[in-house]
């Protein structure tokens, strides 16, 4: 059984294999990413509107901002909680460009009581980043 491991080992060390390069993300990426994942986390708080992020996300993502604030106001009014503006702060941001004009980030927000991660794929068109997906934890 060992030697026949080896054996596919071996041949899969000589085929010819794709492998993803490291490639840093551009500044803008980093930067857009940073202000997008502050946004949506503000949106989510009540203390911003999804419309005034709409130049930077899809239609679908808007859609989906939209949804989930809407939620969260509801929680927040069952809850007895205010709109106040809670006090935020980005932590830690990862960008990876897995293809040119693509690139994946993760933003980690940090309030008073808990810290949300906002994930998102930002695309690269007319010039500018926009959000394509955005998913928060």
């Amino acid at each position: 059984m060992a030697e026949e491991a080896r054996r596919i080992d071996d041949r899969g060390a000589t085929a010819e294999t794709t492998r993803l390069t490291a490639v840093p993300p551009p500044t803008d990426a980093h930067d857009t990413a940073r202000a997008l994942g502050l946004c949506v986390a503000e949106i989510l708080t009540g203390a911003r509107e999804v419309d005034s992020i709409a130049r930077w996300i899809t239609d679908d993502v808007h859609r989906h901002l939209q949804h989930r604030s809407a939620v969260a106001a509801r929680s927040r009014q069952l809850g007895g909680r205010s709109r106040a503006r809670a006090l935020l702060r980005v932590g830690s941001v990862i960008v990876c460009c897995p293809a040119d004009g693509v690139a994946e980030a993760t933003i980690v927000v940090h309030t008073r009581s808990h810290a949300r991660a906002v994930a998102m794929r930002l695309e690269e068109r007319q010039g500018r980043w926009r959000a394509t997906a955005v998913g928060v934890l």
